[in-house]
C-alpha cells in the first residue's frame, strides 16, 4: 500500500501544546503517520473567491494541505447544500430540507474543485479515504480525470431510506457519486441496507451476497464500520485534575441531589425540545424527584448562519425558562441550560458526577457522547446511560436503557428506572458496555476500513458518467 490520503471538509491541524480535538483526529493522524500521508480539505478560511492555492504544513510525518473557500461557494456548498439540504434530509427531516438549484450545482462544482486541487498530489499507489456528506462527489471527478487509485468513502451521519432520498430532486447524481468509490462505509446495517434498496429498486442494479453493489457501470463494496472512541484516552482524561475539579464542583453544587446530563451540539436532530418535555413530565409523573433531581443540558451553538439553528436555540431558551419558572424553588433549579462549550476533560468530570447520561437524538449516525459518557464512569459507582434507539450507538450498546425519543412516557420511565437501579445492576450494565467499547474502539474502526480499502478490487464496468457540473479547469 502506498500513502494514505485523507480528504475531509475540514482539516484538523495539530497545534503545539494543544491536545487533539478527539479520538477521531488522533486515529486518523496515527494512520497518516504510518503511511506518510496527506490530510487534505478546507482550511476554514472564507475569502473573496475560491482559488487553487494550497497551504501546506508538514508535521510529524504528515502533510496537511488546505484550500480556502470563496464567500459564495461557502454559502451555497457548505451552509447551503451540505447543511440545509443534505444534513436535514439524511436525518429524516424533510420538513426542514431546503432545495435550491444553486446549492446543488455549487456542491458538485466545489467537489470537483477539491478533486482538481488534490490531483497534483496524488501518486499511482496512493489510497484515498474521503469523509462525510460534504464530499460525496469528489471521487467521481477524480475518475473523470483518469485516476484509478483505490478510493473509499465513510459516511459519519445516517443514510436515509430510499423513500426519503427520493425527495431530493437530483438524488441520482448523489448516489452516482458514491459509485465513484471502491468502498463505501456506513455506521450501521440499516444505513447500508438503505443504499442497497436504492440500488435495487431505483437504480436498477443488484447486490451480491458479499455486499458488492453494481450500478451506474461500476461495482463497489459496501460495508458497516461503526466508529468508536479511544477508550483509554477517555478513562485517563476522567482521572485528570481538570476532570476531578469539575466533578467536585458539580457534586458540591448539587448538594446530594441526582444529576441527569445531556451534552449535544445545538442541533434539531438531537431531540432537545423532546428531552426538555420528557424532563418536565418526569417531574409531573414522579413528583418525588422535585427538589432532588436536576437536568444539566450543555448545548453549544453551531451553524448559526443557518436559520433553523437560530430557531432551535430560541425554542430551548424559552422552554427551559418556562419549566424552571414552573417548578424551581429558592434552593433548587430543575434545568441548568448552558449554551457554551467545555473541554473534553471537563466533560468527563461532569459525566462522572451524573447519575444518568441522557442521549436521545431523533436520528444520529453514531453519537460518540454516549460512548464517552460510559467510558468516563467510576467503575465502582457508574451512572446509567439512557440511549435513543435512533442513535447508531444503540446497535452496539444494548446494555444501555434503550428508548424511543418520540415517546415521552418511554423516556420518563427509563430515566426513573435508571435513577433507582441498584449499584450491582449498574455495574453489570457498565461492564458490558465497556467490553463493547473496547472491542469496537476507534483504532479498530480505522484499521478495519483501511484494510477493506487496501483489499478493494472494484470493477469498472463502463466509462465515466458525463460531467455533472461546469468546472473551472484552471484549478
Amino acid at each position: 500500500m502506498g500513502r494514505l490520503i485523507v480528504v475531509s471538509n475540514r482539516v484538523n491541524i495539530p497545534q503545539p501544546g494543544v491536545a487533539a480535538a478527539g479520538g477521531l483526529a488522533v486515529a486518523l493522524q496515527a494512520a497518516l503517520r504510518k503511511y506518510h500521508g496527506i490530510w487534505f480539505g478546507w482550511s476554514g478560511e472564507v475569502v473573496e473567491t475560491t482559488n487553487s492555492s494550497i497551504h501546506r504544513i508538514e508535521q510529524d510525518g504528515i502533510t496537511f494541505a488546505t484550500i480556502d473557500l470563496g464567500v459564495e461557494d461557502h454559502d451555497n456548498y457548505y451552509n447551503g447544500f451540505a447543511n440545509r439540504t443534505l444534513w436535514p434530509l439524511f436525518h429524516y427531516r424533510t420538513d426542514l430540507t431546503y432545495y435550491d438549484r444553486k446549492f446543488d450545482s455549487t456542491y458538485f462544482r466545489v467537489n470537483a474543485l477539491f478533486a482538481h486541487a488534490l490531483a497534483p498530489m496524488i501518486e499511482p499507489d496512493d489510497v484515498i479515504w474521503v469523509h462525510d456528506y460534504h464530499l460525496i462527489g469528489c471521487a467521481e471527478e477524480l475518475r473523470r480525470m483518469g485516476f484509478t487509485n483505490r478510493m473509499g468513502f465513510f459516511l459519519h451521519i445516517p443514510f436515509p431510506a430510499a423513500e426519503v432520498l427520493l425527495t431530493l430532486p437530483n438524488h441520482e447524481a448523489l448516489v452516482r457519486g458514491l459509485f465513484g468509490f471502491d468502498v463505501v462505509g456506513f455506521q450501521t446495517e440499516s444505513d447500508l441496507r438503505a443504499l442497497q434498496e436504492y440500488v435495487i429498486y431505483e437504480a436498477g442494479g443488484f447486490v451480491d451476497e458479499d455486499m458488492r453493489m453494481t450500478a451506474f457501470g461500476r461495482t463497489i463494496r459496501g460495508g458497516v464500520f461503526p466508529i468508536g472512541i479511544d477508550v483509554d484516552e477517555v478513562v485517563d482524561m476522567a482521572a485528570t485534575d481538570e476532570a476531578e475539579a469539575h466533578r467536585n464542583r458539580m457534586l458540591q453544587s448539587m448538594a446530594g441531589r441526582n444529576l441527569i446530563i445531556g451534552v449535544d451540539r445545538l442541533d434539531y436532530t438531537k431531540g432537545l425540545p423532546n428531552r426538555l418535555k420528557a424532563f418536565e413530565h418526569l417531574l409531573e409523573a414522579y413528583p418525588e424527584n422535585r427538589g432532588k433531581v436536576s437536568l444539566l443540558q450543555v448545548a453549544p451553538s453551531s451553524r448559526m448562519d443557518v436559520p433553523e439553528y437560530v430557531d432551535i436555540r430560541q425554542e430551548l431558551e424559552s422552554e427551559s425558562g418556562r419549566i424552571n419558572g414552573r417548578f424551581a424553588e429558592f434552593d433548587w433549579v430543575p434545568i441548568r441550560y448552558l449554551n457554551k462549550s467545555f473541554t473534553r476533560a471537563a466533560l468527563t468530570g461532569l459525566f462522572r458526577a451524573s447519575a444518568i447520561g441522557l442521549v436521545t437524538p431523533l436520528r444520529d449516525g453514531m453519537n460518540l457522547v454516549a460512548k464517552e459518557y460510559v467510558a468516563a464512569q467510576a467503575p465502582e459507582n457508574p451512572g446509567v446511560l439512557v440511549l435513543s434507539r435512533f442513535a447508531g450507538a444503540a446497535h452496539e450498546m444494548d446494555a444501555a436503557l434503550i428508548v424511543n425519543p418520540y415517546d415521552t412516557d418511554d423516556v420518563v420511565d427509563a430515566v426513573q428506572r435508571g435513577l433507582n437501579l441498584a449499584v450491582e445492576e449498574r455495574i453489570e450494565r457498565w461492564q458490558s458496555l465497556m467490553t463493547t467499547l473496547r472491542d469496537q474502539n476507534v483504532h479498530v474502526w480505522r484499521d478495519n476500513f483501511v484494510a477493506a480499502l487496501r483489499d478493494a478490487r472494484a470493477t469498472a464496468l463502463g466509462g465515466p458518467a458525463p460531467r455533472r457540473a461546469p468546472v473551472d479547469e484552471t484549478v
